[in-house]
């Protein structure tokens, strides 16, 4: 049986065309386009040993695309994929806006060109052997990078490698490997660092042996973006053991000493007067209350029946795994810098500036990172690292501690979304949304400095960021007329592109009101669904998410299925749920946390055109599913007079163990078209959703604010002051 034939078709009506730009065009898109021009600056090098290198413009987090990379030009070059090592490119001012890496992206936009370079070499190489052989090219084979010709010659390509470097630029046109030819892109690869990772051998930026470059760390302000009044006891702390330095920076006091340890005592003994911070009093309620005022209006009420409600979305982390950190040697005429960062062209751009050099006089070393989801965007560490050593005249290894990640760093900001869908019958005549954050900061802008410009611009970063909601939110449905417009508020907060941006909030709220209009019209919400996706992709991978979870199987009072669907950058997703909410469930005692309902099995089908590598999609998914699940049941940060009141994973609330799927099953369908869509962030909106709805169904009750378990503080928070907590001595205690 088909998903199709699970529910019978329903008389709902999609007759009401509702024209989309993102169809014409898309954030994806215009990142393309922006980056195509420096496109031929990108090159392969074939070493002497066999090996090929490639300095990848982008930044490895831990996405996976080192891996993807090292495909495209194994592919293209016929050779095994162990011959390809990929290393991160430093920041490379002339590449403008080819050098930031997020909005789902990567490999959308580096498929064509990494393979283009690939090509070229693999020609110059067999120019280079018809040279030395005195004989035509059509006359060589190419054979897992061993060139042949006439009379039984063979070279190696690592041979050939000297013979075909060139140090002139010409133009040159190239036939890329067709598709029913592949024998590595679209296959299964596991990836190329996770030995290194699993045994601890992988470099990110703290693991670098920078001569004289100390543990440094900073004594921040009780308050969001508070500043130093005065430090009365800098000589006390300046002569305790190990510590270096001691010395008041723009973000607070920082301290420099032999080990982390020595930085987090001396840290904990300063004492210092803060002058106020930019959410000075500032708490959930206050800032809603902001939100309210500043939603832009839904227009005349309906005269036809409609469906309407009001969401709210908390403040959420962006910390990653790897706390934030970068490593600064700033001298009298130079500057260098180590760290993981997503947009480097920026921060070589801004750190010049800083510092007053030329920007050659400054180099920026692109590290992995581990972890991002937007967080690595900024390059806060970077700037307070230059900082500090250009005021001591020394090295430094800067890093954040978790609390002040959780308290100082990036935050997905709160928002209320509201929604109206208006029908007659069993046709749907409009939609509004209108979306009200807290205004996301998107200062890195496209990777350089005229958009990062741009986007901080009082009057244009409205216009940015409304630019980017635009380009980036869709109505997947025939929904008739509809619109989405954002509003933007308060610039008090520190705040980020998390991953997926506006669209888990904005896609929750969209398929929670979908839920409810399929229940006014007496439908069944896959089936409801079917019938007004507007493409036969999206009406594949909902189907078949509902076909491999089992649709609409008989499940115990209080829990239930939740199904939801969500489009981006050219590629599909759809989820389905299983959640447990009964009593014996929400409230089984879990330590120091709270355990509310469980996902017990996800499906997530996705159609991301043609995927490079599959397994490393499906991990991808694996974690959309993973943030999903934390957006709608258990994370979040509460504002309390003016700071947040977590300080660190032990009581921010991601997905845990006790939270995730004993069933899971990611589906990746077969290639759709030729080239990828984007698909890093893909899963998150349709999870959070898939999850939400199935809450409103096992408990009767739509959920409206986000994440449920906000309102039930389960921990004793920390002290502000001093700004670290003290480390934990009781470890061994929970030990089972």
């Amino acid at each position: 049986m088909t998903a199709a034939q699970l529910v019978p078709a329903s008389q709902a009506r999609a007759d009401i065309p509702s024209p989309e730009i993102t169809e014409l065009i898309d954030l994806n898109d215009v990142m393309t386009a922006a980056a195509l021009p420096t496109s031929g600056l990108i090159t392969v090098e074939v070493n002497t040993d066999g090996t090929v290198s490639f300095a990848l413009p982008r930044t490895e987090v831990g996405q996976g695309i080192t891996t993807s990379t090292a495909m495209l030009i194994a592919e293209e070059l016929g050779i095994p994929l162990s011959r390809v090592h990929i290393t991160l490119a430093e920041a490379r001012p002339e590449l403008l806006f080819n050098q930031l890496t997020g909005g789902s992206n990567t490999t959308f936009s580096t498929y064509t060109p990494i393979r283009v370079a690939a090509a070229v070499a693999r020609n110059r190489l067999l120019q280079a052997a018809a040279a030395e052989w005195g004989t035509a090219v059509t006359e060589l084979s190419w054979e897992a990078g061993l060139v042949t010709g006439p009379g039984g010659r063979s070279a190696d390509m690592g041979d050939l490698s000297p013979k075909a470097a060139r140090a002139r630029t010409e133009e040159v046109s190239v036939s890329l490997k067709p598709r029913d030819m592949f024998t590595v892109i679209g296959k299964p690869h596991n990836r190329v660092d996770a030995h290194a990772a699993v045994t601890g051998r992988k470099t990110f930026t703290l693991d670098l042996k920078v001569p004289d470059a100390l543990p440094t760390m900073v004594c921040r302000p009780p308050t969001i973006n508070g500043k130093v009044g005065s430090v009365s006891n800098l000589s006390e702390v300046r002569s305790m053991p190990g510590v270096t330095d001691v010395v008041v920076i723009s973000t607070g006091v920082a301290v420099r000493a032999t080990t982390f340890g020595r930085c987090i005592d001396a840290v904990r003994a300063l004492r210092v007067s803060w002058k106020p911070g930019s959410a000075e009093g500032k708490s959930d309620e206050s800032v809603l209350a902001e939100l309210r005022a500043a939603e832009l209006p839904m227009g005349l009420p309906s005269v036809t029946p409609n469906v309407e409600e009001r969401f709210t979305f908390h403040f959420r982390s962006n910390s990653a795994l790897e706390p934030n950190c970068a490593i600064a040697d700033v001298r009298p005429d130079r500057a260098e810098i180590w760290s993981s960062l997503k947009a480097p062209i920026v921060a070589k751009q801004a750190i010049a500036t800083k510092l007053g050099l030329p920007l050659g006089a400054v180099t920026v070393h692109v590290t992995e990172g581990g972890g991002s989801f937007g967080r690595k965007l900024f390059f806060d560490a970077a700037l307070e690292a230059v900082e500090v050593s250009q005021r001591i005249r020394k090295p430094v290894k800067l890093m954040w501690h978790r609390a002040d990640d959780s308290r100082q760093g990036r935050t997905h900001p709160m928002a209320t979304s509201r929604v109206r869908i208006s029908y007659l019958g069993n046709t749907v005549l409009g939609y509004r949304q209108r979306h009200t954050s807290v205004s996301t900061d998107l200062s890195h802008g496209l990777g350089e400095i005229f958009t990062a410009l741009a986007a901080r611009l009082p009057v244009g970063d409205i216009g940015f960021s409304e630019t980017f909601f635009q380009l980036s939110q869709s109505m997947p449905y025939d929904f008739g007329a509809n619109s989405r417009l954002l509003s933007e508020t308060d610039k008090g907060f520190n705040t980020g592109s998390m991953r997926n941006v506006y669209s888990p909030d904005v896609t929750c709220a969209r398929e929670l009101l979908v839920d409810r209009l399929a229940g006014k019209m007496g439908k069944d919400p896959y089936r409801f669904r079917h019938d007004f996706l507007r493409d036969d992709r999206g009406r594949a991978v909902l189907d078949k998410a509902a076909e491999a979870g089992n649709w609409g199987r008989s499940m115990p009072a209080g829990t239930a299925q939740g199904i939801a669907f969500h489009s981006e950058y050219h590629s599909s997703s759809a989820v389905l749920v299983e959640l447990d909410c009964r009593p014996e469930t929400v409230d089984r005692p879990i330590r120091d946390g709270v355990a509310g309902p469980r996902v017990t099995k996800a499906v997530i089908a996705v159609d991301v055109g043609l995927a490079v590598n599959p397994r490393g999609l499906e991990a991808q998914m694996m974690g959309c599913l993973m943030d999903g699940i934390a957006l709608t049941l258990t994370s979040s940060l509460h504002l309390r007079d003016g700071h947040f009141l977590e300080a660190s994973w032990d009581n921010y609330f991601y997905t845990r163990q006790w939270n995730t799927p004993p069933e899971l099953q990611v589906i990746v369908l077969p290639p759709s078209t030729g080239e990828p869509g984007g698909a890093g962030e893909l899963g998150v909106a349709a999870s959070m959703a898939a999850v939400a709805c199935a809450y409103g169904r096992a408990t009767g009750t739509m959920p409206t604010v986000f994440p449920i378990n906000h309102g039930t503080l389960s921990f004793e928070p920390k002290p502000t002051v001093p700004p670290i907590p003290a480390s934990p001595t009781d470890g061994l205690d929970h030990v089972r």
